[in-house]
Protein backbone atom coordinates (compact mmCIF):
# COMPACT_ATOMS: atom_id res chain seq x y z
CA UNK A 1 0.00 0.00 0.00
CA UNK A 2 1.16 3.55 -0.73
CA UNK A 3 -0.27 7.01 -0.09
CA UNK A 4 -0.49 9.98 -2.47
CA UNK A 5 2.16 12.69 -1.95
CA UNK A 6 1.50 15.56 0.44
CA UNK A 7 1.84 19.19 -0.62
CA UNK A 8 4.28 20.60 1.95
CA UNK A 9 6.40 23.73 1.61
CA UNK A 10 9.95 22.68 2.54
CA UNK A 11 11.68 25.99 1.77
CA UNK A 12 14.08 26.91 4.56
CA UNK A 13 13.63 23.64 6.42
CA UNK A 14 16.73 21.65 7.34
CA UNK A 15 15.08 18.37 8.26
CA UNK A 16 14.32 15.40 6.01
CA UNK A 17 10.89 14.52 4.58
CA UNK A 18 10.49 10.96 3.26
CA UNK A 19 7.24 9.97 1.48
CA UNK A 20 5.73 6.52 2.10
CA UNK A 21 8.27 5.63 4.77
CA UNK A 22 8.13 1.95 5.82
CA UNK A 23 7.37 2.10 9.54
CA UNK A 24 7.95 -1.62 10.07
CA UNK A 25 11.65 -0.79 9.81
CA UNK A 26 11.59 1.30 12.99
CA UNK A 27 9.04 -0.47 15.21
CA UNK A 28 10.14 -3.23 17.55
CA UNK A 29 7.35 -5.53 16.39
CA UNK A 30 8.63 -5.14 12.81
CA UNK A 31 5.09 -4.92 11.43
CA UNK A 32 2.81 -2.25 9.99
CA UNK A 33 2.26 -0.17 6.89
CA UNK A 34 3.95 3.06 5.77
CA UNK A 35 3.70 6.63 6.94
CA UNK A 36 2.32 8.90 4.24
CA UNK A 37 5.35 11.06 5.03
CA UNK A 38 8.03 10.89 7.73
CA UNK A 39 9.64 14.17 8.83
CA UNK A 40 12.84 14.24 10.87
CA UNK A 41 13.46 17.83 12.05
CA UNK A 42 16.99 19.09 12.52
CA UNK A 43 16.22 20.72 15.89
CA UNK A 44 13.45 22.44 17.83
CA UNK A 45 13.54 25.56 15.60
CA UNK A 46 13.16 23.37 12.52
CA UNK A 47 10.28 21.46 14.11
CA UNK A 48 8.48 24.68 15.06
CA UNK A 49 8.82 26.12 11.55
CA UNK A 50 7.59 22.89 9.95
CA UNK A 51 4.49 22.76 12.18
CA UNK A 52 3.76 26.46 11.75
CA UNK A 53 3.79 25.98 8.00
CA UNK A 54 1.94 22.64 7.82
CA UNK A 55 -1.69 22.81 6.66
CA UNK A 56 -4.24 22.30 9.44
CA UNK A 57 -5.94 19.40 7.66
CA UNK A 58 -2.81 17.22 7.58
CA UNK A 59 -2.72 14.86 10.59
CA UNK A 60 0.47 14.79 12.68
CA UNK A 61 1.72 11.92 14.81
CA UNK A 62 4.96 11.53 16.75
CA UNK A 63 6.83 8.24 17.13
CA UNK A 64 9.93 7.58 19.18
CA UNK A 65 12.07 4.46 19.14
CA UNK A 66 9.03 2.34 18.24
CA UNK A 67 9.14 0.07 21.29
CA UNK A 68 5.63 0.56 22.68
CA UNK A 69 3.89 0.88 19.35
CA UNK A 70 1.74 -1.25 17.05
CA UNK A 71 1.25 0.29 13.60
CA UNK A 72 -1.65 -1.24 11.72
CA UNK A 73 -1.06 -2.83 8.33
CA UNK A 74 -2.62 -0.01 6.32
CA UNK A 75 -0.14 2.53 7.63
CA UNK A 76 -0.57 6.08 8.94
CA UNK A 77 -2.08 8.92 6.91
CA UNK A 78 -0.52 12.36 7.26
CA UNK A 79 2.89 13.22 8.68
CA UNK A 80 4.74 11.10 11.19
CA UNK A 81 7.41 13.05 13.04
CA UNK A 82 10.45 11.28 14.44
CA UNK A 83 12.92 13.32 16.46
CA UNK A 84 16.55 12.59 15.60
CA UNK A 85 19.26 11.70 18.07
CA UNK A 86 21.43 14.44 16.59
CA UNK A 87 18.91 17.21 17.18
CA UNK A 88 17.09 15.91 20.27
CA UNK A 89 19.42 13.41 21.93
CA UNK A 90 21.60 15.56 24.18
CA UNK A 91 22.19 15.14 27.92
CA UNK A 92 23.60 17.97 30.05
CA UNK A 93 24.24 18.27 33.79
CA UNK A 94 22.89 21.42 35.45
CA UNK A 95 23.25 23.05 38.85
CA UNK A 96 21.26 21.68 41.75
CA UNK A 97 21.74 18.02 40.85
CA UNK A 98 19.59 18.33 37.75
CA UNK A 99 19.97 16.93 34.25
CA UNK A 100 18.52 18.27 31.00
CA UNK A 101 17.88 15.69 28.28
CA UNK A 102 16.52 15.67 24.77
CA UNK A 103 13.43 13.57 24.22
CA UNK A 104 15.00 11.37 21.53
CA UNK A 105 17.44 10.07 24.14
CA UNK A 106 16.77 6.41 25.04
CA UNK A 107 15.61 5.85 28.62
CA UNK A 108 18.55 3.53 29.22
CA UNK A 109 20.97 6.29 28.23
CA UNK A 110 19.36 8.66 30.76
CA UNK A 111 20.07 6.13 33.50
CA UNK A 112 23.67 5.81 32.31
CA UNK A 113 24.18 9.59 32.18
CA UNK A 114 22.79 9.99 35.69
CA UNK A 115 25.25 7.33 36.86
CA UNK A 116 28.09 9.29 35.25
CA UNK A 117 26.96 12.36 37.24
CA UNK A 118 26.63 10.41 40.49
CA UNK A 119 22.86 11.03 40.66
CA UNK A 120 20.38 8.47 41.94
CA UNK A 121 16.68 8.13 41.18
CA UNK A 122 17.02 7.07 37.54
CA UNK A 123 18.00 3.38 37.75
CA UNK A 124 14.46 2.30 36.79
CA UNK A 125 14.99 3.80 33.32
CA UNK A 126 17.72 1.22 32.75
CA UNK A 127 15.01 -1.38 32.25
CA UNK A 128 12.60 0.56 30.01
CA UNK A 129 13.04 -0.02 26.24
CA UNK A 130 11.89 3.37 25.04
CA UNK A 131 12.80 7.03 24.55
CA UNK A 132 12.25 10.02 26.80
CA UNK A 133 9.43 11.44 24.68
CA UNK A 134 7.39 8.31 25.21
CA UNK A 135 8.37 8.20 28.88
CA UNK A 136 6.90 11.66 29.35
CA UNK A 137 3.74 10.89 27.39
CA UNK A 138 3.11 7.64 29.31
CA UNK A 139 4.62 8.47 32.71
CA UNK A 140 6.85 5.46 32.10
CA UNK A 141 7.92 3.50 35.14
CA UNK A 142 9.37 0.22 36.34
CA UNK A 143 10.86 -1.36 39.44
CA UNK A 144 9.12 1.08 41.76
CA UNK A 145 10.10 4.28 39.92
CA UNK A 146 8.05 6.58 37.68
CA UNK A 147 8.81 9.55 35.45
CA UNK A 148 6.66 11.89 37.50
CA UNK A 149 8.86 11.35 40.56
CA UNK A 150 11.85 13.02 38.88
CA UNK A 151 10.47 15.50 36.35
CA UNK A 152 10.92 19.24 36.92
CA UNK A 153 9.79 20.72 33.59
CA UNK A 154 9.28 19.94 29.92
CA UNK A 155 9.74 21.95 26.74
CA UNK A 156 7.23 21.29 23.95
CA UNK A 157 6.01 22.53 20.56
CA UNK A 158 2.31 22.50 19.67
CA UNK A 159 0.57 21.82 16.34
CA UNK A 160 0.81 25.51 15.39
CA UNK A 161 4.55 25.64 16.06
CA UNK A 162 4.26 27.55 19.33
CA UNK A 163 6.71 26.80 22.18
CA UNK A 164 5.62 25.83 25.70
CA UNK A 165 7.25 25.05 29.04
CA UNK A 166 5.25 22.77 31.35
CA UNK A 167 5.86 22.12 35.03
CA UNK A 168 5.45 18.71 36.65
CA UNK A 169 1.99 19.80 37.84
CA UNK A 170 1.07 20.94 34.32
CA UNK A 171 1.69 17.42 33.03
CA UNK A 172 -1.15 15.97 35.13
CA UNK A 173 0.54 12.61 35.57
CA UNK A 174 -1.40 9.51 36.53
CA UNK A 175 -0.59 5.83 36.04
CA UNK A 176 0.85 5.44 32.52
CA UNK A 177 -0.77 8.68 31.42
CA UNK A 178 -0.30 12.42 31.19
CA UNK A 179 -3.05 15.02 30.86
CA UNK A 180 -0.83 17.25 28.69
CA UNK A 181 -2.55 18.12 25.37
CA UNK A 182 -2.16 15.43 22.73
CA UNK A 183 -0.85 17.87 20.13
CA UNK A 184 2.25 18.78 22.18
CA UNK A 185 5.53 17.36 20.94
CA UNK A 186 7.96 17.14 23.84
CA UNK A 187 11.48 18.23 22.89
CA UNK A 188 13.45 18.51 26.14
CA UNK A 189 13.02 17.76 29.84
CA UNK A 190 14.71 18.65 33.12
CA UNK A 191 14.92 16.06 35.90
CA UNK A 192 15.90 16.24 39.55
CA UNK A 193 18.41 13.75 40.89
CA UNK A 194 19.94 13.04 44.28
CA UNK A 195 23.69 12.65 44.91
CA UNK A 196 24.70 9.09 45.73
CA UNK A 197 27.62 6.71 45.63
CA UNK A 198 28.06 5.59 41.98
CA UNK A 199 28.66 2.03 43.18
CA UNK A 200 25.22 2.00 44.84
CA UNK A 201 23.60 3.44 41.69
CA UNK A 202 25.36 0.88 39.50
CA UNK A 203 24.20 -1.96 41.75
CA UNK A 204 20.59 -0.79 41.40
CA UNK A 205 20.95 -0.65 37.61
CA UNK A 206 22.49 -4.12 37.53
CA UNK A 207 19.54 -5.49 39.48
CA UNK A 208 17.12 -3.90 37.01
CA UNK A 209 19.05 -5.48 34.13
CA UNK A 210 19.14 -8.87 35.82
CA UNK A 211 15.40 -8.77 36.41
CA UNK A 212 14.75 -8.02 32.73
CA UNK A 213 17.05 -10.85 31.65
CA UNK A 214 15.27 -13.30 33.95
CA UNK A 215 11.67 -12.29 33.37
CA UNK A 216 11.20 -10.62 29.97
CA UNK A 217 11.59 -11.76 26.34
CA UNK A 218 14.01 -8.95 25.53
CA UNK A 219 15.54 -10.70 22.51
CA UNK A 220 12.21 -11.19 20.73
CA UNK A 221 10.30 -8.88 18.39
CA UNK A 222 8.00 -7.41 20.99
CA UNK A 223 6.49 -4.09 22.03
CA UNK A 224 7.09 -4.29 25.77
CA UNK A 225 4.28 -4.62 28.29
CA UNK A 226 1.03 -5.04 26.37
CA UNK A 227 -1.58 -4.16 29.00
CA UNK A 228 -1.66 -1.84 31.98
CA UNK A 229 -1.83 -3.39 35.43
CA UNK A 230 -5.38 -3.01 36.79
CA UNK A 231 -5.57 -1.47 40.29
CA UNK A 232 -4.31 -4.01 42.79
CA UNK A 233 -3.67 -6.65 40.11
CA UNK A 234 -0.88 -7.84 37.81
CA UNK A 235 -1.87 -8.10 34.16
CA UNK A 236 0.42 -11.08 33.55
CA UNK A 237 -1.14 -13.07 36.39
CA UNK A 238 -4.64 -12.45 35.02
CA UNK A 239 -3.51 -13.48 31.53
CA UNK A 240 -1.84 -16.60 32.85
CA UNK A 241 -4.91 -17.55 34.89
CA UNK A 242 -7.03 -17.17 31.75
CA UNK A 243 -4.91 -19.84 30.04
CA UNK A 244 -3.34 -17.49 27.52
CA UNK A 245 0.35 -18.19 28.09
CA UNK A 246 1.76 -19.29 24.71
CA UNK A 247 -1.52 -18.57 22.85
CA UNK A 248 -0.96 -17.98 19.12
CA UNK A 249 -2.77 -16.33 16.24
CA UNK A 250 -0.89 -16.46 12.95
CA UNK A 251 2.67 -15.36 13.62
CA UNK A 252 1.75 -13.62 16.89
CA UNK A 253 2.17 -15.30 20.26
CA UNK A 254 1.70 -14.54 23.94
CA UNK A 255 5.19 -14.94 25.38
CA UNK A 256 5.86 -18.14 27.30
CA UNK A 257 8.39 -16.26 29.46
CA UNK A 258 6.20 -13.27 30.42
CA UNK A 259 2.60 -13.42 29.29
CA UNK A 260 2.03 -9.65 29.33
CA UNK A 261 4.29 -9.53 26.27
CA UNK A 262 3.16 -10.28 22.73
CA UNK A 263 5.84 -11.37 20.29
CA UNK A 264 6.20 -11.59 16.53
CA UNK A 265 7.52 -15.11 16.04
CA UNK A 266 8.22 -14.32 12.38
CA UNK A 267 5.74 -13.37 9.67
CA UNK A 268 3.15 -11.86 12.01
CA UNK A 269 1.01 -9.00 10.79
CA UNK A 270 -0.23 -6.12 12.87
CA UNK A 271 -3.68 -7.67 12.47
CA UNK A 272 -2.41 -10.91 14.05
CA UNK A 273 -0.97 -9.04 17.03
CA UNK A 274 -4.00 -6.83 17.62
CA UNK A 275 -6.42 -9.77 17.25
CA UNK A 276 -4.33 -11.77 19.72
CA UNK A 277 -4.38 -8.90 22.19
CA UNK A 278 -8.15 -8.52 21.95
CA UNK A 279 -8.57 -12.28 22.35
CA UNK A 280 -6.52 -12.11 25.54
CA UNK A 281 -8.67 -9.24 26.82
CA UNK A 282 -11.84 -11.24 26.17
CA UNK A 283 -10.53 -14.34 27.93
CA UNK A 284 -9.32 -12.38 30.95
CA UNK A 285 -12.70 -10.68 31.25
CA UNK A 286 -14.49 -14.04 30.96
CA UNK A 287 -12.40 -15.61 33.74
CA UNK A 288 -11.94 -12.66 36.13
CA UNK A 289 -14.47 -9.97 35.23
CA UNK A 290 -11.53 -7.54 34.86
CA UNK A 291 -11.08 -5.43 31.73
CA UNK A 292 -7.48 -5.04 30.66
CA UNK A 293 -6.53 -1.73 29.04
CA UNK A 294 -3.92 -1.60 26.29
CA UNK A 295 -0.60 -0.05 27.27
CA UNK A 296 0.84 -0.46 23.78
CA UNK A 297 -0.28 2.34 21.46
CA UNK A 298 -2.15 1.02 18.39
CA UNK A 299 -2.08 3.49 15.53
CA UNK A 300 -2.98 3.79 11.89
CA UNK A 301 -5.33 2.17 9.41
CA UNK A 302 -6.18 -1.50 8.91
CA UNK A 303 -6.07 -3.01 5.47
CA UNK A 304 -9.44 -3.26 3.76
CA UNK A 305 -11.57 -5.74 5.71
CA UNK A 306 -8.86 -6.16 8.34
CA UNK A 307 -10.20 -4.08 11.22
CA UNK A 308 -10.08 -5.74 14.63
CA UNK A 309 -13.19 -5.06 16.65
CA UNK A 310 -12.61 -4.60 20.39
CA UNK A 311 -13.84 -7.73 22.12
CA UNK A 312 -15.14 -5.71 25.03
CA UNK A 313 -16.51 -2.73 23.16
CA UNK A 314 -13.74 -0.46 24.55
Amino acid sequence: MSFPPLDIDLAGLRGRLTPNFALDAITWFRVGGPAQALFQPADEDDLALFLERLADDIPVLVVGVGSNLLVRDGGIAGVVIRLSAKGFGSAVAEAGDRIRVGTALPDKRVAAFALEQGLSGFAFYHGIPGGMGGALRMNAGANGGETRQRLVEVRAVDRKGRRHVLSNADMGFTYRHTAAPDDLIFTEAVFQGEPADPAVIKAAMDEVEAHRERAQPIREKTGGSTFKNPPGESAWKLIDAAGCRGLRIGGAQVSEMHCNFLINTGGATAHDLELLGETVRARVFATSGIRLDWEIKRLGLPLLGGAVEPFLGT
